[in-house]
């Protein structure tokens, strides 16, 4: 018997066919494959049973691998394989918080969300060295999460993050009542992202296939989100070295990329455009046109102002060998997306599990060479703004190729009975990767979700290792994670 069912992103395959193994044989096979995991989550198998779904991503052959075991009501412990393979630890340990089966001798084995009340903090000794408590409760409109750093001096030590404070149940509440609107409201900063992962998942599960006019509608929306954000988050970490320009410029910039985001379905953030079945707004000529000569605005003050910075001597002496993470050691850990990008991984799923677009448009990957510190960080955002304007230019020009499509088919459809479905999406942080299953009668019995923040936090502790305690808002912006789409 094979150990994995192999699969493609946004595509459905028959939950019976998922391979159920021993613990320790799949404990074995994971070891064996080497991939990087998306997905290690458990499911209430009944009569005290649960099973546990393992995907492990193959980016250089854009496949994914899925495989499962079954633990007995009286099996509570197997082997961690967080020794092995460290890029499980946070998977192993959320797996634990849940149904309570423990991974023997993992290293870190503490709680994820739900830890408000004793949480077991790492101690440091010594007479000159102190603790220094931030949060949960921040300043402004920052969402709650608590940060412990062990200090000498000024210098960090270890920096542990306590989140949970976000935990709303929202895979419950996927099972219970999906929606849209549900979907969209996870995490607000990538409304496009969470929103289109959700449609194909469900799309694949009702065997769904949307025009290529809604397709092309949904990508420029997700590019168009990718700038809005990246632009904010440069004037963010302007505004955090006290460069007040260029904190002003950056702001202005990203309002014109969000009012039209705002044209386009009447929301800034893009709520409300994008539905199983489709899109819900098209888009005119007219609108198009103004698009276009809004991003060619915002491209060249962009550039303008970054290019600035990049030759300020002062901007550079904050931005350069601050917070770095190393290659090695964000590979180890599974940091994703920007984080790990900046750090010199090439991971983005919008090329490793390309759809027929970015042949056809020959959009093409183009690596950046990062040190992984917030310099990486800096330039990468920079570089990404570029590349997804004109990603948007080439998707406005092929809409004219499909404009008497429609733009929304009837989804109104049941979804295919005991099915299983992976739909993964480039947002702007990272991968942001829905997993749905169906029951006997096409209901859906269990729902996951994975925002890029679930991997990249531990990376903010490392990056502030050795750093003075006052650059850690520079690295925090620099990371700009997401507390409500790790806690869900």
């Amino acid at each position: 018997m094979t150990n994995w069912i192999r699969t493609t992103n946004n595509t459905k395959i028959n939950l019976n066919d998922i391979p159920t193994l021993k613990i320790r044989e799949l404990r074995a096979a994971i070891i064996e494959e080497k991939k990087r995991p998306i997905g290690f989550f458990g499911k209430d198998w009944g009569e005290g049973r649960v099973k546990l779904f393992c995907i492990l991503a193959d980016d250089k052959n854009s496949q994914l691998l899925v495989s499962s075991a079954l633990f007995d009501a009286n099996e509570k412990t197997y082997e961690c394989i967080t020794n092995e393979i460290p890029a499980f630890h946070i998977f192993e340990r959320e797996f634990y918080e849940n149904f309570g089966i423990k991974p023997l001798n993992h290293p870190w084995l503490k709680p994820v969300r739900k830890n408000q009340k004793e949480y077991p903090f790492f101690e440091m000794d010594g007479e000159e060295v102190h603790q220094v408590a931030v949060g949960p409760i921040h300043a402004g409109v920052i969402e709650p999460g608590h940060f412990r750093f062990m200090c000498h001096g000024e210098t960090v030590y270890h920096l542990e993050i306590m989140l949970g404070y976000q935990n709303r149940g929202v895979e419950a509440l996927m099972v219970k009542k999906p929606s849209n609107q549900l979907a969209e409201s996870i995490c607000g900063d990538s409304v496009i992202a969470y929103n289109s992962a959700y449609s194909q998942v469900m799309e694949a599960l009702k065997d769904i296939h949307i025009s290529d006019k809604a397709q092309l509608i949904r990508k420029l929306a997700l590019e168009m989100e990718r700038a809005a954000i990246h632009i904010g988050d440069l004037g963010a970490i302007a505004g955090d070295i006290a460069y007040l320009m260029g904190a002003s410029v950056f702001g202005a910039t990203r309002t014109l990329v969000i009012n039209t985001m705002l044209e386009f379905s009447g929301s800034r953030f893009g709520r409300g455009l994008i539905n199983v079945g489709g899109v819900n707004f098209d888009l005119d000529k007219e609108t198009i046109k103004r698009a276009k000569q809004t991003l060619l605005k915002v491209e060249k003050d962009v550039v303008r102002m970054c290019e600035t910075m990049l030759k300020n001597t002062s901007v550079m002496s904050r931005l350069e060998k601050t917070g770095t993470v190393s290659t090695e050691r964000a590979q180890e850990t599974g940091l994703v997306g920007m984080a790990a990008k900046a750090s010199g991984l090439d991971l983005d799923s919008r090329f490793d599990f390309p759809d027929k677009w970015m042949q056809k448009l020959d959009i093409v990957r183009t690596p950046i060479q990062g040190s992984g510190d917030v310099n990486s960080r800096f330039k990468l955002r920079y570089k990404e703004i570029k590349e997804s304007i004109s990603m948007i230019k080439k998707f406005f020009l092929e809409l004219e190729n499909h404009q008497n499509e429609p733009i929304l088919v009837d989804s109104n459809v049941p979804c295919a009975k005991d099915a299983f479905a992976i739909s993964i999406v480039e947002g702007w942080r990272g991968e942001v990767v829905h997993v749905a299953l169906t029951d006997w009668e096409g209901k859906l019995s269990e729902y996951k979700i994975k925002d890029p923040s679930f991997n990249n936090w531990y990376g903010l502790a490392l990056a502030v290792r050795n750093n003075g305690i006052s650059d850690f808002p520079l690295c925090n912006k620099s990371f700009n994670l997401s507390y409500a789409g790790n806690d869900l």
